[in-house]
């Protein structure tokens, strides 16, 4: 038996130039030694958030946003979990941001099952051709130069087998809602 693999995807975290910090009601809920694997899709900004995230699990992959400090971190990184390659990238090189054809055109160059993106500070999650999209959104709300009231959100992806259920986690307030979908992976032909 495959066992589950429970992944952390958040990004667009602005700390400390936009957000002092991801909110208690989330922190809460990221407990060490829960999660597996964490993907981030940058804009940390700082190494103080990067060694947060690896208290949570030991093995974090990050991708350059166009405000982290470190310029060590890759523009794009395929990451494999189980079943599943999950390509990852920050998305502002991405044009135009968000877009479903541009988002398809890199998932066809990694060859991924997956594509997490950020950037836009908006969560989504779709399928789309068999392939499936995800936008973790900003973990900490920071405004983006698009919009000035965003919704904290991060996702939680469960992988086991040839499924992948998919959790969002939304801070309404004080209040956190989580809402959940499913990817199956078609098999190979």
């Amino acid at each position: 038996t495959l066992e589950a693999m429970l992944i952390l995807v958040l990004g667009d975290l602005h700390i400390p130039q936009r957000v002092a910090d991801i909110h208690p009601k989330f922190k809460s809920l990221l407990v060490p030694g829960k999660i597996q694997h964490v993907l981030s899709t940058g804009n940390l900004c700082t190494k103080e958030v990067y060694d947060y995230l690896k208290t949570l699990a030991s093995d974090v992959h990050v991708v350059k946003g166009d405000f982290d400090e470190a310029t060590t971190y890759p523009d794009q990184k395929v990451v494999t979990v189980g079943n599943f390659k999950i390509g990852l990238c920050h998305g502002h090189q991405i044009v135009p941001w968000g877009e479903t054809e541009a988002l398809a055109m890199l998932q066809r160059q990694l060859d991924v099952d997956i594509l997490v993106t950020g950037h836009t500070h908006k969560f989504f999650a779709y399928q789309y051709e068999g392939k499936f999209f995800v936008n973790p959104g900003s973990a900490t709300g920071a405004y983006s130069g698009l919009q000035s009231n965003v919704v904290p959100t991060f996702v939680l992806m469960d992988v086991q087998a040839n499924l992948c259920v998919v959790y969002v986690y939304e801070l309404n307030g004080e209040e956190v809602k989580v809402n959940k979908l499913e990817y199956a992976k078609e098999p190979k032909q």
